[in-house]
C-alpha cells in the first residue's frame, strides 16, 4: 500500500486541497462545500494535528469493521496528530460533500486546561472505522457549535481569540461525548453482535490449546480479532456490561480457573500454565485480588 501522505501544518493542509491559506496558522475550519474532494486527492492521509469533520457525502464510504457506511445520514470523525486515516471511494466522478471540518494544531492549546483533557477524549483513540453517526436534531446542535467558530475564526485575532474558540471547541467535543454514548445504545444490534463475538472468542480462546501456545489474551489481539480499536470495545464493552475489557478477560480467567480447582486434580502451577501464565506468582495475585482468597484457599473450600 501507498504510504500515507503526511500533513505536517495545517498551511500545508489548505494547499494540497487549493484553499485560501488560514487566518491563524494553528486553527483552521473548513467548509466542507467549498472544499470539493478529486480523485486525485490522497487516501490514505496523516496529520500532524487535530482534526473533527462533521460530513455528509456522496460517491464515498468509509469501513466499519468490515461492513461499509456511507455518509449520507451525517457522520463526525476525529483525528488525532499521527493517525493514519483511509478513505474508500465508490464512485469515479468528483465527490460532493457538505459539512464542516476543523483543524487544530496542538501548540493553539497550549497553557489550557484542554491540552491535557483532549487527550481524555477516547473517540480520539478510535480508528475512522467507528465514526460516530449522527441524527438530524443533532446533526442542527453541531452545526451551530462549528459556525460559531467559523464566525470566530473569521474575525479579527485579538487577545479574546484564543479563549473564545478554544470554549467552543470543549462545546463540541462534550456534545461528541454525550452523542457517542447514544450511538453505543441505539446501535443494539450492532453493538451486541460484536459482545456475542468478544465473549465467543474468549470462551474458545480457554477451551483449546491456544493459552499453552499463545499465552493470556490480550486487549489488542481481542480488538483486532473484532476489527474494533481497543479504546472503541473497552467504551462499548463498559456501555454494555460496566466492564471495559481487560476487566472481561480477567472474569473469564476467574471463572475458568475456579472450574479448573473445584472440578480437577491439577496443582496451581499447572492451572497457571494451562490458562496461559508464564509465572504461578501472576496468577495467584490476579486471584487473590479477584475472589479474596488464595487457589489452594478456594480448593480447600470444596472439601
Amino acid at each position: 500500500m501507498k504510504a500515507p501522505y503526511h500533513f505536517k501544518s495545517i498551511s500545508d493542509f489548505h494547499r494540497v486541497r487549493n484553499l485560501p491559506q488560514p487566518k491563524h496558522p494553528l486553527v483552521s475550519i473548513i467548509e466542507l462545500a467549498s472544499a470539493v474532494l478529486t480523485e486525485n486527492e490522497p487516501r490514505n492521509i496523516v496529520f500532524d494535528f487535530f482534526a473533527i469533520a462533521l460530513k455528509s457525502t456522496s460517491g464515498f464510504r468509509v469501513k466499519y469493521g468490515q461492513e461499509l457506511f456511507d455518509f449520507d445520514s451525517g457522520t463526525m470523525l476525529f483525528s488525532a496528530p499521527g493517525q493514519v486515516i483511509s478513505f474508500e471511494t465508490i464512485e469515479e466522478n468528483v465527490i460532493e460533500q457538505s459539512g464542516w471540518m476543523l483543524l487544530v494544531h496542538p501548540d493553539f492549546l497550549w497553557n489550557s486546561p484542554l491540552a491535557q483533557k483532549i487527550k481524555q477524549y477516547d473517540f480520539f483513540n478510535y480508528s475512522v472505522n467507528e465514526a460516530l453517526f449522527i441524527s438530524e436534531d443533532e446533526k442542527e446542535v453541531l452545526d451551530l457549535v462549528f459556525r460559531n467558530i467559523n464566525r470566530e475564526s473569521r474575525s479579527a485575532i485579538d487577545t479574546f481569540t484564543q479563549e473564545i474558540i478554544i470554549s467552543q471547541i470543549e462545546t463540541l467535543l462534550a456534545y461528541s461525548e454525550r452523542f457517542y454514548q447514544r450511538q453505543f445504545i441505539t446501535r443494539k444490534k450492532v453493538n451486541h453482535q460484536i459482545l456475542n463475538k468478544f465473549e465467543y472468542f474468549l470462551d474458545n480462546w480457554f477451551t483449546d490449546d491456544k493459552p499453552l501456545k499463545n499465552g493470556l489474551p490480550t486487549v489488542n489481539l481481542v480488538a483486532n480479532e473484532l476489527n474494533v480499536s481497543p479504546h472503541y470495545l473497552s467504551d462499548l464493552l463498559r456501555s454494555l456490561t460496566g466492564l471495559n475489557t481487560q476487566q472481561h478477560i480477567h472474569e473469564k480467567i476467574i471463572g475458568k480457573s475456579k472450574e479448573l480447582l473445584s472440578t480437577t486434580q491439577l496443582s496451581v502451577s499447572e492451572i497457571a500454565y494451562q490458562l496461559g501464565f508464564e509465572q504461578i506468582q501472576s496468577f495467584s495475585k490476579l486471584f487473590k485480588n479477584k475472589t479474596n482468597q488464595s487457589p489452594l484457599e478456594f480448593r480447600q473450600s470444596f472439601y
